[in-house]
């Protein structure tokens, strides 16, 4: 069974930049909480060439119901020309942890 939530993945070119969307991603209610996973290596096609760069990747924990803010949030922030945004739906998780998510994204105060 499908639950509203999501995981969001996203690269950043360096700690600095993932720090400060992970930190307004939380601060603005769009996320819960978000990894920071330093020492990724990606391969990928640019401009008719293939790519190898460091990456710092964000996994971003929300729900649905937020992941249009959260895209614009990210695009209108991140230092690429086309930032990775992809998510994916939960399908089953601890009901106590996807209810502290749903709890935070739904609160207006840093005490939940």
């Amino acid at each position: 069974m499908s639950t509203p939530y999501r995981i969001v993945f996203c690269t950043c070119p360096d700690a600095e930049s993932a720090s400060r969307l992970a930190y307004g991603l939380v601060e603005n209610r769009l996320a819960a909480c978000v990894n920071q996973v330093p020492g990724l290596t990606s391969v990928y096609p640019w401009q008719g060439q293939i790519e190898t760069a460091g990456e710092v990747l964000l996994i971003i924990k929300t729900r649905a119901d937020r992941l249009a803010e959260l895209t614009a949030f990210i695009q209108a922030r991140h230092p690429y020309e086309l930032p990775e945004i992809v998510a994916v739906s939960v399908e089953q998780g601890s009901l106590a942890y996807l209810d502290w998510i749903g709890a935070w994204l739904d609160s207006s105060s840093y005490s939940s």
